[in-house]
């Protein structure tokens, strides 16, 4: 009886998960691993733990749900509190696996990680096989080869409008073969060294992790309010639960695909409506792909600080001082202060509120934009390596971008999308 590990990343869900649907069309034992390693919670070279507190919680809340699904199928889930290169090998001979399967990855430290373990299992005669499971377009169907990919966004984003087809999503197991897989220990927030923060009461939508509520969000933001059809209009909103799809974490926790999204979304139009704004949504899964592909072609360039340009002329050093006044929302610029206090109170903030802080930090305060992205990683709810670095990158003049100096006014920001001050009141007060 052949046995598969699946080391399950940033992909937590049983529906559309090509992960797990090739382990066990390889397999007929599976094994779901998952690891939460010391080096994600130590401090980063920035100064900041790679995986805040708002980051940790939505984590733990997804594993139980997708833990408490496969338990349903006859599985269960492993939680490592090793790092993947000790914890995936060593499983892997314990359990005396054939293979091991996982998401593929573009950061640069999680290729890393991946080419250690990669190292170690060949060892023991295992192999590691990486499924591309993070995009909505597959990386097979580009019509281009990745090293012809289009320096510009709109380039890339007509050609695969013309030339190629979202995939069909894949049904989830109705039944999973597995070893006895102990009851899920999911540590306690004390043991971690983290401080429970309590919610917000400001807060309009707090993010629950977890695959079902996920598709309940999508299901609800579609068929329930309908707020699609309205989503380019209120899109640059700062306050409330539905300005935005509110989809992202679920994307980057890999509780739901951007393909569900998008044959979803397909079925709405379908059903009740097509317009710009349906259109919309799926313009934005695109940039996601977009800056997926660039860090797959370039693992590398958008953690150093020139970026993909290889540029100096926008570098700059670090004012702690300043770091600490942005990250606390002292800054004076009422509109900045404002978006920093809501990231550190609830882990989000809006993407209008995004451009703004990051254009602040980066060309008025003048600070290295790398120690931005990093207090981003560990505190954004919705964090994905790709989407993150990509957009900093960007925000700062050395990544892909025609124009190197995205300065926002931000007064006229402010004036534009919060013209009566309500989210800044809110904030602030």
């Amino acid at each position: 009886m052949k046995r598969a590990l699946v080391w399950l990343t940033t992909d937590l869900r049983l529906r559309d998960n090509e992960t797990l649907a090739r382990a066990m069309e390889h397999a007929e034992q599976i094994i779901p691993v998952i690891c939460l390693a010391p080096a994600d919670l130590a401090q980063t070279l920035f100064g900041f733990p790679k995986m805040g507190y708002f980051r940790i919680r939505f984590f733990f809340e997804a594993l139980r749900d997708l833990d408490q699904q496969l338990r349903a199928l006859g599985s269960g889930l492993i939680l490592s509190l090793d790092s993947p290169e000790k914890a995936i090998p060593s499983l892997a001979k314990a359990y005396q696996a054939d293979y091991v399967y996982t998401k593929e990855q573009v950061g640069f430290e999680e290729l890393w990680v991946q080419a250690q373990i990669r190292k170690s299992l060949r060892e023991i005669a295992v192999a590691l096989e990486t499924v591309p499971s993070s995009t909505l377009y597959h990386p097979e169907d580009l019509p281009f080869a990745l090293s012809d990919l289009p320096d510009i966004f709109t380039q890339f984003r007509l050609a695969l409008e013309k030339n190629s087809a979202c995939r069909p999503c894949l049904d989830a197991p109705k039944y999973i073969n597995s070893p006895e897989i102990p009851p899920l220990q999911i540590p306690r927030y004390s043991d971690l060294g983290l401080q429970e923060i309590p919610l917000d009461p400001r807060n309009a939508f707090p993010f629950e992790g977890g695959e079902r509520a996920g598709l309940a969000r999508l299901k609800d933001y579609l068929f329930g309010t309908r707020a699609a059809l309205t989503y380019k209009e209120t899109r640059n909103g700062l306050l409330g639960a539905d300005y935005s799809t509110k989809f992202s974490a679920y994307l980057a926790c890999g509780c739901i695909s951007a393909r569900d999204i998008f044959w979803t979304l397909k079925r709405f139009e379908a059903q009740v409506e097509a317009n710009e704004s349906t259109y919309w949504i799926v313009f934005e899964l695109l940039w996601r792909d977009y800056f997926w592909f660039l860090m797959k072609k370039r693992p590398q360039a958008y953690f150093l600080q020139t970026g993909l340009l290889g540029s100096k002329s926008q570098l700059h050093g670090l004012d702690p001082g300043l770091l600490t006044a942005w990250i606390q929302g002292k800054t004076g610029q009422a509109f900045i202060d404002a978006n920093m206090r809501e990231l550190a109170q609830t882990g989000f903030m809006s993407n209008r509120g995004r451009q703004n802080v990051a254009s602040y930090f980066c060309h008025t305060l003048r600070q290295d934009w790398r120690y931005g992205a990093a207090y981003f990683e560990s505190q954004l709810v919705d964090y994905d390596v790709a989407s993150n670095w990509g957009n900093w990158a960007y925000v700062a003049g050395v990544g892909n971008d025609p124009r190197p100096d995205r300065r926002f006014n931000i007064e006229k920001q402010a004036a534009l999308y919060d013209p009566n001050q309500t989210y800044q009141n809110l904030w602030l007060h």
